[in-house]
């Protein structure tokens, strides 16, 4: 023994220059096995799902920047159009467990692929209708009556019952050749597909990065990945603004027959145009995926040490060594029995529970607030749907990436424990808070529209069916179901100009006029002409001032509440063991998705449904969707049920921080102790432990990303 112990202790520097010399001759024998190799594919990798992020966020962007088009165009109401757009949550429940679990036992660089050739068929499915429905028909007077195929100009005001048995008549053979009107369910079924494929993006692709590159690499990997995953709903927005200033039938149909414009309630932008690139998008970013490998070589250093390791024992250092035991499988049973109690432990955590709870109620309101908040911009500040996507993709999202950004860098500047990162995550999302109240005063009155919001005289009144009908169109034989809007040359907006009792009209689509409307009249304050002109009078000034001030709180009110995610974020893996980490976050995640994410988007749709004052109509006479909602209904019940849900999360946010300021109040290792409320654990242990669970420096380095 002694004889082989000596040169080993007496040489060492020969001992140790022999594995570097044998690396160089294998590296001799193997000349086409490159270690650089590992480092091109890696980069490769990084881009390709750089790219397939920046491809999903743009697909989701434009899903909700599409919203209020597709509810339009299929006469859907605000509940259902919530109901398509949560499709997406559902899809990805259905196969996140088969993905999370399987998914790294396959070749993940190709299961990516898979998820993004899946996203663009669900893109291209959602897209699909608008090539089957045939041509978009809004509901006017001036179409119906140029349909009729009539040679004489019909009156606005029909003065014989004839004239509207004709319109009837044409009505009805309409609403014969209608295709059928569950159409939608094609972009609810892509949108759900656009959720499965989207699955194994994010867990495949950041573990094939954790696998492959170097340790100190990954928080840099990831942060990269996140910054260009943010311009995808920049993109997306600006994309659906681009998108809704054209008419859905581009190309198909003579501009000059247009009577509506992008301000018009029944305005349908080309909802589908966005959809067929957000699927090429989707499309092309799969491609390289199928053809990186299943695994890259390890790191330079960790490969070298493991091959030094190597071929020591090749030169007997551990002769001895036993051969390890093949792993037995494990039992169903006892798999779903370590389940079972890993489950318990982490919802037993309270600190857990009440962050959970808390998360909850915080994202169930902006969830429901981001879905609508195009339509609300629309209805409060009579903005169109281009203008309000373009607003939100240059106003709204930078804020919010400069203050994730920034939050992760005060994070890492001031070295933040968890109770630190717990006070200012609080801080920042109630401050957020109490800036949003701020909306409820800055929104605008309802539109002055006669028989609905005022009366023909010009005074406010409370909404009735029958007050459409006065003196001045009794002599008309007027449909109280159409919605054509005029507006007049008092400032009141009409339903229709044989409403405002008009009989005569001059000019062709959007430039017509109507004359000698009678209803303009009745209000003794108006000496003016009595013409109108097409579309809906516009808001005041003092609401295009109120818009602006509306503007501002929000860019203001998004970007302190980033300022508080990068630690808020964080606070998920502080609260509980590190063995407990996966379960935690995917728990989370689930939860998420299943309570919030899919429910939200419904329960506001239906409350906004409540505050609506005239549905349109489809040329069956069915109900179509909403034209005109009540301003001021519409701001309390829309901000207010946002107010309602996050309101209550700060009063469990308190019990949070306290549970954690208890649990963490050794102020040596402040940071470090798990989630588990261990008693026995005494401060040398605590600080001994800080070498294996994520701690100060571990926040630091996370926090950047």
């Amino acid at each position: 023994m002694t004889v082989e112990t000596k040169p080993s202790n007496v040489n060492d520097s020969n001992q140790e220059a022999e594995p570097d010399q044998l690396l160089d001759d294998e590296g001799n024998k193997n000349p086409p096995v490159k270690k650089t190799s590992s480092c091109a594919g890696l980069k490769v990798f990084l881009a390709a799902l750089s790219f397939s992020y920046f491809s999903k966020a743009l697909s989701g962007t434009i899903m909700k920047s599409s919203i209020t088009q597709i509810e339009r165009r299929f006469d859907l109401t605000s509940s259902t159009a919530g109901f398509v757009d949560g499709s997406f949550e559902m899809g990805n429940l259905l196969v996140i467990a088969f993905v999370s679990y399987f998914g790294a036992k396959l070749h993940r660089p190709k299961v990516i692929a898979v998820g993004c050739f899946t996203m663009a068929l669900g893109c291209f499915l959602s897209a699909m209708p608008h090539f089957f429905m045939g041509y978009y028909k809004y509901e006017t007077t001036s179409h119906t009556a140029a349909s009729a195929n009539l040679t004489s100009i019909i009156s606005p005001c029909s003065l014989h019952q004839d004239v509207n048995d004709t319109v009837l008549e044409v009505s009805r053979s309409g609403c014969e050749k209608e295709p059928s009107s569950y159409m939608w369910i094609y972009i609810l079924l892509g949108n759900m597909l656009r959720g499965i494929g989207e699955t194994p993006i994010t867990p495949l692709g950041i573990s094939y990065l954790d696998d492959f590159a170097k340790e100190e690499n990954v928080p840099v990997y990831v942060a990269c990945l996140h910054t260009i995953a943010m311009m995808g709903p920049m993109f997306g927005f600006l994309l659906g603004s681009l998108c809704a200033k054209l008419y859905v039938d581009i190309g198909f149909v003579d501009p000059g027959s247009i009577t509506i414009t992008p301000q018009d309630s029944r305005w349908v932008g080309a909802w589908w145009l966005g959809f067929l690139i957000g699927g090429a998008t989707s499309f092309l970013s799969a491609i390289p995926f199928c053809f990186l490998p299943r695994s890259l070589k390890k790191p330079e250093e960790a490969s070298k040490d493991k091959t030094s390791h190597s071929l020591l024992e090749s030169m007997g250092a551990t002769r001895n060594k036993l051969s390890p035991e093949k792993p037995k499988p494990r039992k169903w049973s006892l798999i779903l029995k370590d389940f079972c109690n890993s489950l318990k432990k982490v919802l037993g955590n309270r600190m857990y529970f009440t962050f959970l709870c808390c998360s909850l109620l915080q994202f169930s309101g902006f969830i429901g607030f981001l879905t609508y908040k195009p339509k609300y911009m629309e209805q409060q500040y009579g903005q169109s749907t281009s203008k309000s996507n373009f607003l939100i993709g240059m106003t709204s999202l930078p804020p919010v990436g400069i203050g994730i950004f920034l939050g992760g860098l005060i994070m890492k500047k001031y070295k933040m424990g968890i109770i630190g990162a717990t006070k200012f995550s609080f801080i920042m999302s109630f401050l957020s808070y109490a800036i949003s109240l701020l909306h409820f005063f800055v929104g605008c009155d309802n539109y002055v529209v006669a028989g609905m919001t005022v009366s023909y005289e010009g005074n406010p009144i409370l909404y009735h069916n029958n007050s459409l009908f006065s003196e001045c169109n009794s002599h008309c034989k007027c449909a109280s179901n159409t919605w054509d809007p005029v507006c007049g040359a008092n400032g009141i907006t009409y339903v229709s100009a044989c409403l405002a009792g008009c009989t005569t009209s001059t000019g062709h689509g959007k430039n017509t006029v109507f004359h000698n409307c009678r209803c303009l009249q009745i209000n003794s304050s108006w000496s003016g002409n009595t013409s109108a002109t097409l579309g809906q009078c516009p808001k005041s000034n003092d609401c295009s001032m109120n818009f602006i001030y509306y503007t501002v709180i929000q860019v203001i009110g998004g970007f302190c509440y980033a300022l508080g995610a990068t630690p808020s974020y964080m606070l998920i893996f502080r609260c509980v063991q590190p063995e407990l980490k996966a379960l935690a976050v995917g728990l989370y995640t689930l939860a998420m998705r299943m309570i919030a994410g899919i429910p939200a988007p419904v329960y506001f749709g239906a409350a906004i449904d409540k505050t609506c004052l005239k549905w349109g109509s489809t040329s069956c006479g069915k109900q179509g969707a909403c034209r005109l909602y009540d301003s001021n209904a519409h701001r309390y019940v829309f901000l207010g049920l946002g107010a309602i849900l996050r309101g209550p999360s700060y009063l469990v946010g308190i019990i949070f921080y306290i549970l954690i300021k208890k649990q963490f109040q050794n102020k040596n290792c402040r940071p470090l102790e798990n989630g588990q409320e261990d008693a026995a654990m005494n401060e040398e242990d605590n600080c001994k432990i800080k070498e294996h669970l994520p701690g100060c420096s571990d926040v630091e380095n996370e926090s950047s990303i």
